[in-house]
């Protein structure tokens, strides 16, 4: 099985920054793209920023420009950068990655983690 375990969630104030990470563990081949995703209460989840296993990138038009992600393929970690934070950056943030396991290296299965809280007052 795979894990997906998220750290760096907190509370920050307005125009603040704070990072994200995401490890993931199990009996993993590749991860293809890993992406960040956040649900705000009463809102669906929605697409924050993604990035390939080559390193090409792709934000939400409300995160581009404070926002960077960035991964470590060695580690199996994606970070996420989130710098001039807004209140309307609250939310749960949970990373997603295209796993492909030794088991069944054919087929890439997405997993997620469990979610980690960014609160974003002051």
């Amino acid at each position: 099985q795979v894990q997906l375990v998220e750290s760096g969630g907190g509370l920050v104030q307005p125009g603040g920054s704070l990072r994200l990470s995401c490890a993931a563990s199990g009996s993993i081949f590749r991860i293809d793209t890993m992406a960040w995703y956040r649900q705000a209460p009463g809102n669906q989840r929605e697409l924050v920023a993604t990035i390939t296993i080559g390193g090409s990138t792709n934000y939400a038009d409300s995160v581009k420009g404070r926002f960077t992600i960035s991964r470590d393929n060695a580690k199996k970690t994606v970070y996420l950068q989130m710098n001039s934070l807004k209140p309307e950056d609250t939310a749960v943030y949970y990373c997603n990655a295209d796993v492909r396991m030794y088991s069944n290296i054919m087929r890439a299965i997405a997993y997620w983690g469990q979610g980690t809280q960014v609160t974003v007052s002051s």
